[in-house]
C-alpha cells in the first residue's frame, strides 16, 4: 500500500474540504485521493474480505483522516453535510459510503432526515463491514445524547411488519448494552419480549448476545425477565429456540435459563 505522506495529505484534504458545498465536485476530487492511496498489489478480497462493495481498496487511515477534517464542517452546516453524505452514498463504493455512515454519526441527533437515511440504508446494506459502520458510528450521538430517542428507533426497527431489521435492531442495542454509563434497562426488556416470544430460530445468535450483555448489566433484573417470559410463552416452537439458545450463554445464565424451561415444561 502507498506510504502516507501526511503533509500531502493534508494540503489534499484541505482542497478537497473547499468542494464541501459542492457534492458531485467533491465526489471526483475524492476518487483521485482514494485512487492515488488504492493499494493495486493485493486482490479486494484481501483488503475487504468481508466486503460485498466495490471498493478503492484505499487507505483506512486516509479515509479517517478526511472524515476527521470534515467533523467541524458536519458540526456547523448540517444540510450541506446531508447532501454531501447522500452524494457519497450515491457514489456505490465501500469506502465512500464508509464516509458516508462517519459523517452521519457526527450529526446532530435531531438533524431532519438522519433516522430516516439510518434505517433505510441499514435494510439495504448486505455489506458486512459498512453495516457494522451504520450501526455502531452512525447512531452514536443518538445513543449516547438522547438515549430515549435511540431506543424508540429500535423499537420502530423490531416491528412485527418488519423482522427484516430484527436483527440490525438487536445488533444496535447491543452496542447501548456495552456502554458502562448506560443504565435504564427496562425500557430494552420491553421491547426484547416480544422478540424473545417470536423466537426466531434465525436470530439465535443476536438474542443470545442480547440475553447475554443484559445479564451482565443486571443478573437479577434478568432472570426475572426470563422467567416472566417464560409464563407468556405458549408456542412449543418458541421455547425449542431458547433451548438452543443456551450454548450461546454464559454459564450462570444458561443455568439459570435451562432450570427455568424444565419447571416450564413441567407445568405444560
Amino acid at each position: 500500500m502507498p506510504a502516507i505522506d501526511i503533509a500531502r495529505l493534508k494540503i489534499q484534504t484541505a482542497a478537497l474540504i473547499d468542494k464541501f458545498d459542492q457534492p458531485d465536485a467533491f465526489v471526483l476530487e475524492l476518487r483521485e485521493i482514494l485512487d492515488l492511496y488504492a493499494d493495486r498489489t493485493l486482490r479486494p478480497t484481501v483488503v475487504a474480505p468481508a466486503s460485498v462493495l466495490p471498493a478503492y481498496r484505499a487507505s483506512r487511515a486516509a479515509l479517517r483522516h478526511i472524515e476527521q477534517e470534515l467533523a467541524p464542517l458536519a458540526l456547523t452546516f448540517a444540510p450541506q453535510t446531508l447532501a454531501l453524505i447522500d452524494a457519497l452514498w450515491q457514489d456505490g463504493k465501500l469506502e465512500t459510503r464508509l464516509l458516508a455512515s462517519g459523517l452521519l454519526g457526527k450529526l446532530s441527533p435531531r438533524t431532519p432526515g438522519l433516522t430516516e437515511r439510518l434505517t433505510r440504508w441499514v435494510e439495504t446494506s448486505r455489506d458486512a463491514i459498512l453495516l457494522q459502520n451504520l450501526l455502531e458510528i452512525s447512531p452514536q450521538r443518538l445513543r449516547k445524547e438522547h438515549p430515549a430517542d435511540f431506543l424508540r428507533l429500535m423499537q420502530d426497527w423490531l416491528s412485527p411488519t418488519a423482522p427484516q431489521r430484527w436483527s440490525p435492531a438487536l445488533r444496535a442495542i447491543q452496542v447501548l448494552l456495552q456502554d458502562p454509563a448506560y443504565e435504564n434497562l427496562p425500557p430494552v426488556f420491553d421491547m426484547f419480549q416480544p422478540i424473545l416470544e417470536a423466537a426466531p430460530a434465525a436470530l439465535q445468535r443476536e438474542l443470545a448476545e442480547t440475553l447475554n450483555l443484559l445479564h451482565r448489566a443486571s443478573p437479577v433484573e434478568t432472570l426475572y425477565f426470563l422467567k416472566k417470559t417464560l409464563t407468556l410463552i405458549q408456542r412449543p416452537a418458541a421455547l425449542t429456540v431458547l433451548r438452543r439458545l443456551l450454548p450461546g450463554l454464559e454459564k450462570p445464565l444458561q443455568e439459570a435459563l435451562q432450570q427455568a424451561l424444565r419447571q416450564k415444561t413441567a407445568v405444560v
